[in-house]
């Protein structure tokens, strides 16, 4: 299994848990309607966007991520070699096609 499988398949696990998706929508939703008391400049400021930080927040953990795998490549000399070798093919493919690869 790859690397990008296990990431995949470790955030549909954590994902796809119904009772902690539906915890978390509860605490917002109690946070949103002040069922919770919180100080009002929270309140007003800070809670309204929960969602939208959550958001961001999640997408620069994947930019860092695909950065971080970026950067590390050439540290998996297996997955180097593995693409190297899918390179050389598609482009053997391509010559028989007649196209122009170099």
């Amino acid at each position: 299994m790859t690397r990008a499988q296990q990431t995949i398949s470790l955030g549909l696990l954590v994902s796809s848990e119904p009772a902690a998706n539906f915890f978390h929508l509860q605490l917002y939703l109690a946070l949103y309607l002040e069922l919770i008391p919180l100080p009002a400049l929270v309140q007003q400021q800070i809670v309204p966007v929960l969602p939208f930080w959550a958001l961001i927040s999640f997408g620069a953990l994947l930019l860092f991520r695909l950065g971080w795998g970026i950067m590390t490549f050439n540290d998996v000399p297996e997955a180097h070699q593995e693409l190297m070798k899918e390179i050389d093919m598609a482009k053997g493919d391509l010559r028989k096609m007649g196209v122009d690869v170099d």
